[in-house]
């Protein structure tokens, strides 16, 4: 490998690890942790998990602490929460079979968003991340297709967030 090579490969790796130490404890605070099986079908031709299924699993994380919170948003209310944004840094291959865990952080909400980060490992190699992302959800009144304040309740469990692992 060339020298400059190796510098650049060093410094994102830096980077990326700065980056999920601030997602797991700067001004991100764990909430909600789970574990899923990868299915055989999750792989692609090249043999390992497919990039969009990490996306999957960052949405059931997300989506299994929303209702874990009673707080999915929904048709009844008119209002509820959509991501804005999504990014992923894939560091290492998934493969089947075996469990993944995924860690859901949440930053300080503001006035109708908040920030989520997430860590992918596997369940037999707890000490290893395999891959870490972000997200905006935004809380938005479906009907007029815009933002509006988020619940009171959301808030308060954002402002003072409870780790809770599911079963």
């Amino acid at each position: 490998m060339q020298p400059e090579a190796t510098a650049v490969r060093e410094a994102n790796e830096a980077n990326r690890t700065n980056e999920v130490k601030h997602a797991a404890t700067g001004d991100y605070q764990p909430v909600f942790e789970m574990s899923m099986p990868i299915r055989w079908g999750d792989m692609d031709a090249f043999g390992h998990v497919n990039n969009t299924v990490y996306f999957r699993y960052m949405e059931q994380v997300r989506i299994s602490w929303f209702e874990s919170l009673g707080i999915m948003g929904g048709a009844e209310q008119g209002q509820g929460p959509v991501i804005v944004n999504a990014s992923m840094e894939f560091l290492r291959q998934l493969h089947y079979p075996g469990d993944i865990v995924g860690l859901m952080t949440v930053g300080k909400p503001g006035r109708s968003s908040f920030d989520t980060g997430f860590e992918l490992r596997r369940a037999d190699d707890p000490g290893t991340l395999y891959a870490c992302g972000a997200a905006r959800c935004v809380w938005i009144d479906y009907a007029a297709g815009r933002s509006v304040p988020m619940p009171d309740a959301l808030r308060a469990l954002l402002e003072h967030p409870r780790f809770a692992r599911a079963i």
